[in-house]
């Protein structure tokens, strides 16, 4: 499943890791990590961070290109599985248009605290994320380059 030590990190988009954390700091305020020593232990401790974080890219239909240990195991996938999933797809087809409201939103404002919504794993568990922050991750000349998200609440939703 997902990497568990340090050691074998998955292969990382640095420059995208500094984008993802200054845009968060811009928007928000405050820092989502220690942002201490060198960007490779800044990205370290991103990815085993006791939270999760998600990323992709503005394209027009976006795949995740970063997701954290957590992200990796509540979506039930490895680094190369969850990095080349299409964004959408980590919503059900009945929840997408809510998702594209909610990333509308995000592109409008520049982040959002308040996110709340329903999403699917790999083996099609569903689970309600509570309490997301969903931001617009700008480049080195202030350019929309795509969207994260960071959450530590969600529920395992079952079928009645």
């Amino acid at each position: 499943m997902s990497v568990k030590s340090p050691e074998k990190l998955p292969p990382m988009d640095f420059t995208w890791i500094r984008w993802l954390l200054d845009s968060y700091g811009f928007w928000l305020k405050r820092e989502l990590i220690d942002r201490t020593g060198t960007l490779e232990e800044q990205s370290e401790r991103l990815f085993v961070a006791p939270f999760v974080v998600a990323s992709h890219t503005n394209a027009e239909d976006p795949i995740l290109n970063y997701g954290n240990r957590q992200a990796l195991e509540l979506w039930e996938g490895n680094w190369e599985e969850f990095t080349s999933t299409p964004s959408r797809l980590t919503a059900e087809p009945v929840n997408q248009p809510e998702r594209a409201r909610m990333l509308d939103r995000v592109a409008t404002h520049g982040f959002i605290t308040d996110y709340q919504g329903i999403r699917i794993s790999r083996s099609s568990r569903r689970f309600l994320v509570q309490q997301a922050t969903v931001w617009n991750i700008l480049d080195d000349h202030g350019a929309i380059q795509g969207q994260a998200a960071t959450f530590s609440h969600w529920q395992p939703l079952t079928e009645d």
